[in-house]
């Protein structure tokens, strides 16, 4: 009897950790969109001066404003939407690259001198596995946060800003 109690107590024990289990922490996307979207695309951007920075930026085109996006996941970074209301709604995501960044690092002997550089930014663990021509999108419905993959994003012709005018002028 003290055996069958025990392995009935186990089998319990095991089916609790495997349901647990299989309440994992990732997210999970939606199979329809929230909205109907334009034509999704992103663009390459470089600062005309040294150390101006360079970035991209990701353009989603919304065919109606009644769902609020709150952020973008884009090649392994996360940036916050802004809306922009124009002829057209639109959300746009910045996101910075490491080319053409300043990298004024001070080396001093004192110490109060070296805690002025800025620490490296550590890359955020992305909850979803997507390609590069492929971003997620987050919004609110009540008060869940929802996931969306919005794919085929076209890569634009790169924008190369001016440089500075020479002698400061």
């Amino acid at each position: 009897m003290k055996s069958i109690k025990r392995i009935s107590f186990l089998i319990v024990m095991l089916i609790l950790m495997v349901s647990f289990s299989q309440c994992s922490t990732a997210q999970k996307l939606q199979k329809n969109a929230p909205i109907e979207f334009g034509e999704t695309y992103a663009q390459k951007w470089v600062a005309g001066v040294k150390g101006g920075g360079s970035g991209i930026t990701v353009y989603i085109p919304v065919k109606d404003d009644s769902v609020v996006l709150d952020s973008v996941f884009f090649r392994g970074q996360k940036a916050k939407l802004e809306f922009k209301k124009g002829n057209q709604a639109l959300y746009v995501g910045r996101f910075s690259t490491d080319f053409n960044k300043r990298n004024d690092i001070i080396l001093s002997s004192e110490m109060k001198e070296e805690s002025k550089n800025r620490l490296p930014k550590l890359k955020e663990k992305m909850p979803f596995k997507f390609n590069d021509d492929e971003c997620i999108i987050s919004y609110r419905k009540g008060n869940k946060t929802m996931y969306y993959k919005i794919s085929n994003i076209k890569m634009e012709e790169p924008l190369h800003y001016p440089s500075a005018p020479p002698n400061g002028q």
